[in-house]
């Protein structure tokens, strides 16, 4: 019983200075993740693609056929077919179908900014409007 009492007592000491949270606590700091970081997927839905508008109009104007959407096993269906993304980290990318080489940069739960060959943002910024 004795032993069992060191083991644990040595368990908690070597925790405790690696810096992992307590049972009941959380950790809220959120590193960014970098590019080629794990692998994720978006959350299902439909994505609605639009640029900024201006103050005299519209607050931003939908690009309809830059609109997808995005479903189960890493697939995405446009008005043109369907493909397949990997999403490393914060970064997603269009590797099979219509939009083939695409990549984006997730800059929210549900929201994607486009980004041009450089792997610059663009001005297109991709919302989920709802699930399945």
């Amino acid at each position: 019983m004795k032993t069992v009492h060191i083991v644990l007592l040595t368990t908690l000491a070597v925790v405790l200075a690696a810096g992992v949270p307590a049972i009941g606590q959380v950790d809220h700091s959120a590193a960014p993740l970098p590019p080629g970081g794990p692998l994720r997927t978006m959350p299902h839905g439909n994505y609605q693609c639009a640029l900024p508008g201006d103050a005299g109009s519209a607050p931003f104007v939908v690009v309809e056929e830059q609109n997808f959407r995005i479903s189960t096993a890493s697939r995405y269906q446009t008005g043109e077919g369907s493909g397949t993304y990997i999403m490393r980290g914060r970064e997603l990318v269009f590797t099979r179908g219509p939009r083939k080489g695409e990549q984006f940069r997730q800059i929210g739960d549900n929201q994607l900014r486009k980004l041009d060959a450089a792997g610059e943002d663009t001005d297109l910024l991709c919302t989920r409007l709802g699930s399945r």
